[in-house]
């Protein structure tokens, strides 16, 4: 039983696309009407805090109503959110505060709806009998895939209908994922839960906080989960600099534009995308840790250097090529090993924390990037970003606990899902898309 799979990619495909239409729509939309960059980034700030916090709060809901049904629901309350910007505006009842409502009621939605359809990856894998890798590499093709797609038709949308009616065909993507869901999944089964050490045992299931502690606590004390996730966050803020200001900022110093800044992006977007279905290939054979270590080693200093260094335009496409395409292997590996080392009552709750710390210094990353441009310079700036990046995702080369990664669990102990915690001295254990 494939179908529920290929449904959910489908699904999540038309989601993400969706998405990354509304990354450019909502911005234009409040630059046309209000002509303020300061209310533009209070706008991006009202979406992204409460996603985030609804991350954190929204995975023991996740594990007790089951993640099918958070994330039907949630894209079903985004359609009409969505949908609710440009009506209202059209009939002049849209204030700047209520769009601010409306965008933290998005990102409220966005937050546990994301997660939701995460925790959905091992029961998928489960029925369609495929490896981790996968699954979690046909994810990361569509995200990438989809980042790339949705940029360039957010594009046309904006300039042929306008900001406010490119958010209607982002709320119908939310309503078209939700039914695409809805029909693939419905006969997917809900792997039988195993107790956890120190839950309740009996009929009725711990008090919401203790539930949200349980997943905290599994968290922390796994070495390589909690590791992933302070690393990714670290990259994610980095990375967040360098592609809403450092790369901007060189666009226009260097005189080469929008276009060649799209054509950039595009290109790293595109080769990761080929990056990933390779992973879906060939990852399950291939050593993670080292797999681990050459991605970011390509896919990290390089391109702050490339830019550091005045390169030119061709020698900056050839390492976005390289850089691309090896980053396309990272969120496949670290996300089949996250998955593997989280019982299966707990997918919910530690996959929602571990995305919400991932996401966690985002919305700092602008900030970051254009402070530090105006104190020392957009090179060294490229040259401090790159060599933070380095030490955040080499760091781990020197942890003997990140060798884990390389243990992937056998058919007779198949990961943590037996329920307990998952030891870092034992073998045969093995793990949220997390790469931005």
């Amino acid at each position: 039983m494939r179908r529920p799979l290929y449904g959910w990619l489908v699904a999540d495909a038309i989601s993400l696309t969706g998405t990354r239409i509304s990354m450019l729509a909502v911005p234009l939309f409040v630059l046309e009407q209000t002509g303020s960059a300061t209310r533009t980034g209070l706008v991006a700030l009202a979406e992204m805090l409460p996603l985030v916090l609804s991350k954190v709060l929204g995975g023991p809901v996740i594990d007790r109503v089951g993640p099918r049904r958070v994330a039907i629901t949630c894209d079903l309350g985004s359609l009409l959110v969505v949908a609710a910007v440009p009506l209202l505006f059209d009939l002049g009842l849209l204030s700047f505060v209520g769009l601010l409502a409306l965008v933290a009621v998005a990102g409220a939605l966005r937050g546990p709806g994301d997660a939701a359809k995460h925790a959905m990856i091992p029961a998928l894998v489960d029925q369609a009998g495929v490896p981790m890798e996968r699954a979690t590499g046909l994810a990361g093709t569509v995200e990438r895939t989809a980042s790339m797609l949705g940029a360039g038709l957010g594009g046309l949308l904006v300039a042929a209908l306008g900001a406010q009616n490119a958010l209607l065909l982002d709320a119908a993507s939310f309503g078209l994922s939700a039914a695409v869901l809805a029909w693939a999944t419905v006969g997917l089964r809900r792997t039988t839960p195993h107790p956890v050490p120190g839950a309740d045992a009996g009929p009725d299931p711990l008090p919401y906080l203790a539930q949200l502690r349980e997943g905290w606590d599994f968290l922390r004390r796994d070495r390589v989960l909690l590791g992933i996730a302070v690393m990714v966050s670290i990259t994610n803020l980095l990375d967040a600099a360098w592609s809403t200001v450092l790369m901007p900022v060189w666009s226009v110093d260097s005189g080469e534009g929008a276009k060649v800044l799209g054509l950039l992006f595009a290109t790293f977007s595109g080769a990761s995308a080929l990056g990933s279905i390779c992973a879906a290939t060939w990852a399950s054979r291939l050593p993670r840790f080292k797999v681990y270590l050459v991605g970011f080693l390509l896919a990290g200093l390089p391109r702050f250097l490339v830019f550091a260094l005045d390169s030119p335009v061709p020698a900056i496409i050839a390492v976005f090529v390289v850089g691309g395409f090896a980053c396309g292997f990272i969120n496949p590996v670290l996300g089949a090993v996250i998955f593997e080392r989280i019982p299966e009552p707990l997918v919910g709750r530690v996959s929602s924390l571990s995305s919400a710390m991932c996401w966690s210094l985002m919305p700092l990353g602008g900030l970051l990037g254009g402070v530090l441009i105006d104190a020392v310079g957009l090179t060294t700036t490229l040259f401090l970003v790159g060599l933070a990046y380095f030490a955040a995702t080499m760091l781990p080369a020197v942890d003997p606990h990140w060798r884990e990664l390389d243990r992937r669990p056998t058919p007779e102990q198949p990961a943590a899902q037996d329920g307990m915690t998952p030891s870092t001295d034992r073998v045969g254990t093995s793990a949220t898309t997390v790469s931005g």
